[in-house]
């Protein structure tokens, strides 16, 4: 009877099929741990805030009340404004509470400073962007991006007459 020599190798389908496995393994690993996450980031809290923008403008329509919009380098909060007191002070809904902006996030805000303010304490807070009960808006212009990755860069943008527009690098492309 002959003996069989016994194969001490893989075989080529072996090589390939851990290769294919480890390629798949590491694309994974790189789109996990690739800077697309603080973009993410980004782009998820542009998106927060553009929302609660649109529902503050519906709330001081609905409530006949005006609501503000002060924005920081840190973050943005949201203020009502007390008729009786003739002053701006923050919200107290939790919808509106104050919110910091992710590290390494530039901010830069574009507003309309020569329109009528509210009568009020000029030493105390003003917010940036008002939302009024007339449905009208402050008109502004918010744009975000992450250690001046201008190519990436997100805004927020309003007329004051229309809604609040939100726009990304890919639809500033399309333009």
């Amino acid at each position: 009877m002959m003996l069989r020599k016994a194969n001490l190798g893989f075989t080529m389908i072996e090589i390939l099929v851990v290769m294919v496995v480890v390629g798949l393994l590491a694309a994974l690993a790189i789109t996990n741990l690739g800077g697309g996450s603080e973009q993410r980031k980004l782009t998820s809290q542009v998106r927060e805030l553009y929302v609660l923008m649109q529902t503050a403008s519906d709330q001081a329509i609905l409530n006949n009340q005006e609501l503000g919009l002060s924005i920081t380098e840190e973050g943005y909060r949201f203020m009502v404004f007390n008729e009786l007191e003739e002053r701006w002070q923050g919200q107290g809904e939790r919808l509106f509470q104050e919110r910091a902006f992710p590290p390494l996030v530039s901010v830069t805000l574009f507003a309309d400073d020569d329109l009528p303010k509210m009568v009020s304490d000029e030493a105390a807070e003003q917010p940036d962007i008002v939302f009024y009960s007339s449905g009208e808006t402050t008109p502004f212009e918010l744009e975000f991006m992450l250690a001046q990755a201008e190519e990436q860069m997100i805004s927020l943008i309003s007329d004051g007459f229309s809604g609040i527009e939100l726009q990304t690098a890919a639809d500033r492309a399309e333009l």
